[in-house]
């Protein structure tokens, strides 16, 4: 587990451009049982997340479409909702910083760590940005 106060503002890169955050399992369920398109974005204290993930997933919504719903996990923190999402994920390995995009509670695009560690993040952007326009 990470300190509040180290994760408050990697958590907040996020959630003050509109993602929910998911602590518990009940609220991951509830999060990926809606109708629509849901983002999830499982968040990490990492450099490639402060350096990609978390910038790619904002720049993403300047999207003229996007998801209907965003949400995030933060690994090493939230331990159980995290466990909880990546089961939503497979046959995709557990890894973090990732992103998934699904439609009706179907998991449609995925973004694992090895497609953003290294990327700027405009790449990882773009490549949700054309999950968002053939999907939402």
């Amino acid at each position: 587990m990470y300190p509040a106060e180290l994760v408050k503002p990697m958590r907040e890169d996020l959630t003050n451009v509109g993602f929910e955050e998911l602590h518990t399992t009940d609220a991951v369920e509830s999060a990926l049982a809606k109708e629509g398109t849901t983002l999830v974005v499982v968040n990490s204290v990492c450099g490639c997340a402060a350096a990609n993930a978390r910038p790619g997933a904002r720049m993403s919504l300047q999207n003229a479409k996007r998801p209907d719903h965003l949400v995030t996990v933060f690994a090493g923190v939230d331990k159980e909702a995290t466990d909880k999402a990546r089961e939503f994920m497979i046959p995709f390995p557990p890894s973090s910083p990732s992103m998934a995009l699904f439609k009706d509670g179907e998991l449609v695009h995925m973004l694992e760590r090895h497609h953003i560690e290294g990327r700027p993040a405009e790449l990882i952007a773009e490549n949700l940005m054309d999950a968002y326009n053939d999907h939402c």
